[in-house]
């Protein structure tokens, strides 16, 4: 019988395995891992304040106002003003380019592991981590 620990761990791998795979591939497009899921979410959701990429990706406010500077000044993404005194982020064209050349390579990646799986499982793999994690 398989335990939490064994089920938890094997969760573990696989999202270890996809980081770092991912991180390499991106790199050719001179972006890594944070920065591309910073234009998906972009892409999904603009406008959206440091505080919603923040939370959206896992990271600090402050550690996101550092990545969003630098993703400003290679051209990425770009501030808009928004209501009041709040500052809004949205994709600059150069920015949606290398969101989409990103998803073809996170397609890439994810299709070496979860790709294996057939489309039965991976609807159940799908369905079990969303029970998992309401």
């Amino acid at each position: 019988m398989t335990t939490l620990q064994e089920t938890g761990l094997a969760v573990k791998r696989l999202q270890w395995r996809h980081h770092r795979t991912a991180n390499e591939r991106l790199a050719a497009l001179g972006v890594s891992l944070a920065q591309w899921d910073v234009l998906r979410h972009l892409s999904r959701q603009p406008d959206a304040s440091l505080h919603t990429l923040a939370e959206l990706t896992f990271q600090t406010d402050q550690a996101m106002g550092t990545l969003a500077t630098r993703m400003i000044q290679r051209g990425l993404i770009e501030r808009v003003p928004g209501p009041g005194r709040a500052v809004r982020h949205r994709l600059t064209p150069h920015g949606e380019d290398v969101r989409a050349k990103g998803a073809e390579i996170m397609d890439s990646v994810l299709s070496e592991s979860l790709g294996t799986l057939t489309p039965a499982e991976l609807a159940e793999l799908h369905r079990l981590l969303l029970r998992a994690n309401p």
